[in-house]
């Protein structure tokens, strides 16, 4: 078992202004990577990605995730692509259904989010790898598009889910799955069986990138020890990447880097 990454989530509930000061920080403290939400109706996720990866050197960015029925899978791709080519090995989007009632309140609810997120995945990869795509599903409906300038280091494209058809499905078409902290820790390694299962019957031979959210108070009695013993644990179970985030009550990612840093 190799040791994970580690990353911080700039939760979307802190203003778009304070993003700069977090992504220097963030590489100051030496933190993996950064992750950002595109929350209903907070942040877009592309420009915040672009920015934090224009105020970095080295600190890899994702967005998880990105929610499908807000954008054509044609621009979803030329997105990725461009931000792929500018910053190479340092972009990691993610996918997913997004909040099915934020999608029915900006009109892009679907009668089917699964059929949905499987044409989508695979329009988007196939695209990110430079195929040219005719597709003419339920929902997405391609004709012979092709990107001008498709990534020459294609990112991973990771999709986001919970239950079991999403996870099985992030396995067998995507590079990875994002696991949010609605998955308790007893649920974690079942979870990651699925995705993997889902690879195996895709015959897919390498393994699926598991990046997993976990909640951290930072006014814990010792942060740093408790980031620690996390990571350690979620290694583990099968993850990848361990990624920090405030609750609610203190969504500040600051208190998170310092505890990570010092862990």
């Amino acid at each position: 078992m190799t040791d994970p990454t580690v990353g911080v989530v700039f939760r979307p509930q802190s203003p778009p202004e304070e993003l700069r000061g977090v992504v220097q920080s963030a590489e100051a403290a030496g933190i993996d990577e950064l992750w950002l939400w595109e929350d209903c109706f907070l942040e877009g996720g592309f420009t915040a990605a672009a920015a934090a990866l224009a105020w970095s050197g080295e600190l890899r960015v994702g967005i998880g995730l990105l929610p499908v029925p807000l954008r054509n899978p044609a621009l979803a791709a030329m997105e990725i692509a461009t931000l792929a080519r500018m910053f190479p090995g340092r972009f990691l989007p993610g996918i997913g259904h997004g909040v099915l009632d934020w999608m029915a309140q900006v009109g892009a609810g679907v009668p089917s989010p699964m059929t949905l997120l499987r044409e989508y995945t695979v329009a988007v990869r196939e695209l990110l790898h430079g195929a040219t795509v005719t597709t003419d599903g339920r929902f997405v409906r391609l004709a012979g598009v092709a990107l001008d300038w498709p990534p020459a280091v294609v990112p991973p494209l990771l999709v986001g889910g919970r239950g079991p058809k999403t996870l099985r499905l992030a396995g067998e078409l995507a590079d990875g799955v994002l696991l949010d902290v609605a998955i308790s820790r007893d649920q974690i390694r079942a979870a990651v069986d699925v995705v993997e299962e889902g690879a195996a019957a895709a015959g897919r031979t390498e393994a699926p990138r598991v990046v997993v959210y976990v909640e951290l108070d930072p006014a814990a009695a010792d942060p740093a020890k408790q980031v620690a013993a996390d990571v350690a644990f979620f290694a583990a179970a099968g993850a990848d990447t361990v990624v920090f985030q405030g609750p609610d009550t203190a969504p500040a990612a600051e208190p998170l880097i310092a505890a990570i840093a010092a862990r």
